[in-house]
Parts: structure tokens; C-alpha cells; sequence
């Protein structure tokens, strides 16, 4: 067997999945340096402002709700019905055309209108919390750093809805160029800003930097035409809001909002409870882990449109086999990469490995805590592909277990946060994730018997 079949039919690495990889794997590696930046150019507070911030800007799923992921599956149903032309048309019935025309023209008003209800709240909500919980850091500047980042999260609303609509039809490869070039970007921002002391302005330099590279890549190339004709492809039939999507994305977004519970809670309280030094190990540790997790789901991510297509023709075999083989190659590479993570900090901590005189090891959680985080980041892994697979189906079967888990991990972290601090927050959340694992595959198992022999 050649290397090259054996990456692309044993590792499942098609183009997609490289150029995901790709830029997934740039994103790690510059992590790595960026830690030394942050480490390097930021104090322990101010690296927890950093993080801090991230995680508040997060509060944007509360007005996205999440239609971004509905967006990818509904385009990905109708334009299973069509093609493609070399003029940049879609061929092939009206009916279908007119639909996807009237997706895009709904995702234009409704991203326009969320955008300028997350500046404010980002804004206000923002600079409230942060002047309650930081008054002995007055020496930090987050102000003008936080209104600047909030622009820029509104400006990056406004076309993620283009990135989701390319994927639906059928774009994956070309969208994870686009995204590959979106993180080759990040560095340079990042990294040249902290060295400069821009400090905490780089999270909305890096924001305005995004947006701007969508922009010129999108109208510089076939995308602007491609979703030009489909704009003005409308006829009479349409995707009906409140008949066809929001009986499937209300579930989503309940799940959406119970994700923010469940994985951005900690900084903000812990910012709170413990001050900004412990939230910045916190966002350091989770940042690492959510890197790794985000590398890995490249796998399933990019298989959303075809998994789709399958269940619009009906295609249960084919489905299966391209799930249960995408799922086992993600399984092996996202466990490799977690063992490796968590043994390569015990040794950075057990040595105290210093880098340019900075105790690397002192910027991240503790082995215990941080073994705690790495083991609920493992869980995710089945998780996300299990939910995928059932939410291809334009369903949502998840939603108690989402509430329920949300819920929880809410009251726990409050809770055991105030109480017992980072050690009291990372075992109740590991406890959590074990149930959680269990329930969301006896979910799987039923609902995928169920739709698929009526």
C-alpha cells in the first residue's frame, strides 16, 4: 500500500480534510507560540483578560442561534437537487433554485439584524463586568480594547453566514482554503501585536483582520458570482421560516446556549471567584484543548454535506459506512493528540521548563485540573459526531440532554466555583461529561433505528 492511499482510504485525508488540517494544525503550532507572546508580553492578569474576553464575546450564540450550522445542512438538502454549471448557474428544477435563493436572501436579514444586536449587548454587557470584577487591575486598559473586539465579532457575523452557505453547496474544500488563510493571518496579527504592545487590542485587530480577508477572497473569486445567481434566482417557492427552519432551530439553538454553559462559564467565573491570574490558566488550558478538539473535528465537519446528501436520497448504507469510518479515523487521531498533550505538560511542569524565562508551565492549569479538562474534551469527540450524524437529519434529538447538561454544569460551576474553586469546577465537570457520554449514545442508537426503518 502507498503512503498516499494509505492517508486518503485508512486516515480518511481528502482535500477537505487537509486543508481543514491544515489550517487546524497552523492554528496549534502558532498556539504554541503564542503562549510564549502571551507569556512574553502580558502578565498573568492581563493574559486572563485575554481569555476572559473570548469567552464573554462567546455570549454572541444567545442572539446567532445557531443558524450557522442549520444554514450548511438546510443549502446542503435542497442543492443535493442541483447543479453546478461552468457559467456558475445552478441547473435542475425551479422549485429547488427558488428555495436556495430564498435561503440566501433570509440569512442576509437575519445575520444583518443579530449583528447589530451583539455590538450592543457585547458592548454594554462587556464593559459592565468587567468594571465590577476588575477594580484592582486600573492599570490595565480593556475598555477601548473590548468596544473594538465587539465591532469586529459583529463584522464577522455579518458573512459567516456566507462561509455556512458555501459549505451547504458543497464548497468544503474551498471554504477550509479560505479559513487556511484566515489562520496564516492570525500569527501575524497576534504576534506582531503583542510584540509592538498593542497588548489586548490584538483580539479586535485579529477580528477586523478576518473579516477582511473573507471579504476580498469571497469577491475576488467565483463565490461573489456563484451567490449572485442565486440571489436573483427567486421565482415563488421559498424556504418558509417558521414552518421549516425554526421547528429544527429553536432545538439547535437551546443546544447552542447550553454549550456556552457548559464550556465558556468557567472564565468568566473563575475571573470573578479566584481573579484574572487562575481564569487565564484556565483560558490557556482550554484554549490548548479546544485546539486539539477543533483539529479532529475536522473530520466529521467536512463530511456534513455529504452525509446530508445521503439522507435526502434515502441512502442509510453509504451513510453509514462514511460515518462509521470518518468516526473510528477521528477517535485514533483526537485520543493520540490528548495522551501526548497532557503527558508533554507533566513534564513541563515537572521540571519547571522555563522558555526565555518563563515559567511555561505556571501559564496553564495543574497536571490534576488539566488531566480533568483533557478527559471532558475526550468525551466531546463521540459527541460531536453522534450529534452531527442525528442533525444531518434536520432533526434535533439532543435538546434535553443539551438543557439538562447545561443546566448542570451552569449550577456546578457557580456553585462548586465559589466553593472549591478550579479543583471543585474541573471534577464536577469531568462527572458531568461521563453522563453526559452515556446518555447521548443511548440517543444515537434509538433515534438512528427509529428514523431509519419507517
Amino acid at each position: 500500500m502507498s503512503f498516499r492511499t494509505f492517508i486518503t482510504q485508512k486516515m480518511g485525508i481528502d482535500k477537505a480534510v487537509f486543508f481543514t488540517l491544515l489550517s487546524r494544525g497552523l492554528s496549534i503550532s502558532t498556539a504554541l507560540f503564542t503562549v510564549f507572546f502571551i507569556a512574553k508580553n502580558l502578565s498573568p492578569e492581563e493574559q486572563g483578560f485575554y481569555y476572559t474576553f473570548g469567552s464573554i464575546v462567546a455570549l454572541q450564540v444567545f442572539f446567532e442561534l445557531g443558524l450557522t450550522g442549520v444554514i450548511t445542512q438546510f443549502v446542503a438538502h435542497e442543492a443535493s437537487h442541483l447543479k453546478l454549471n461552468p457559467e456558475y448557474i445552478m441547473e435542475g428544477e425551479e422549485k429547488y433554485r427558488s428555495r436556495l435563493s430564498s435561503l440566501l436572501k433570509f440569512c442576509a436579514k437575519w445575520y444583518l439584524i443579530v449583528a447589530i444586536l451583539v455590538f450592543v449587548a457585547l458592548g454594554v454587557f462587556g464593559s459592565f463586568f468587567f468594571s465590577k470584577y476588575s477594580a484592582e487591575h486600573r492599570n490595565i486598559e480593556w475598555l477601548l480594547p473590548w468596544l473594538l473586539l465587539a465591532v469586529g465579532t459583529a463584522f464577522n457575523l455579518l458573512l459567516s453566514p456566507i462561509t455556512a452557505f458555501l459549505e451547504g453547496l458543497g464548497k468544503v474544500k474551498e471554504v477550509a482554503q479560505l479559513r487556511f488563510v484566515q489562520q496564516v493571518m492570525h500569527p501575524i496579527v497576534v504576534w506582531g501585536g503583542l510584540s509592538i504592545g498593542g497588548k489586548l487590542f490584538v483580539s479586535g485587530a485579529d477580528a477586523f483582520v478576518r473579516v477582511f480577508v473573507v471579504a476580498v477572497i469571497i469577491v475576488r473569486s467565483p463565490f461573489f458570482k456563484i451567490l449572485k445567481n442565486i440571489w436573483n434566482d427567486y421565482k415563488s417557492e421559498k424556504v418558509l421560516y417558521m414552518k421549516e427552519i425554526f421547528p429544527y432551530q429553536w432545538r439547535i439553538a437551546l443546544s447552542w446556549v447550553s454549550g456556552y454553559f457548559i464550556f465558556q462559564l468557567f472564565n468568566p467565573v473563575l475571573f470573578a471567584t479566584e481573579g484574572a491570574k487562575i481564569a487565564g490558566q484556565m483560558g490557556m488550558t482550554l484554549a490548548a484543548l479546544n485546539g486539539l478538539q477543533a483539529l479532529t473535528q475536522s473530520w466529521i465537519n467536512t463530511k456534513v454535506p455529504r452525509l446530508s446528501g445521503f439522507i435526502a436520497q434515502k441512502d442509510y448504507e453509504n451513510l453509514d459506512l462514511l460515518f462509521g469510518k470518518t468516526m473510528k479515523q477521528m477517535m485514533l487521531v483526537g485520543t493520540s493528540c490528548l495522551i501526548s498533550f497532557v503527558i508533554v505538560m507533566y513534564v513541563i511542569q515537572k521540571i519547571d521548563f522555563m522558555l526565555f524565562e518563563i515559567h511555561i508551565g505556571d501559564r496553564f492549569l495543574p497536571i490534576l485540573p488539566l488531566s480533568l479538562m483533557a478527559w471532558a474534551i475526550w468525551t466531546m469527540f463521540p459527541i460531536n459526531c453522534w450529534a452531527t450524524y442525528l442533525r444531518c437529519h434536520k432533526k434535533e434529538p439532543l435538546l434535553l440532554n443539551s438543557i439538562v447538561v447545561g443546566i448542570l454544569c451552569c449550577v456546578s460551576t457557580i456553585t462548586f466555583g465559589n466553593l472549591y474553586g478550579v479543583y471543585g469546577i474541573t471534577i464536577a465537570f469531568a462527572l458531568l461529561r461521563f453522563v453526559s457520554l452515556a446518555w447521548v449514545n443511548c440517543i444515537y442508537r434509538h433515534k438512528k433505528r427509529e428514523w431509519h426503518n419507517d
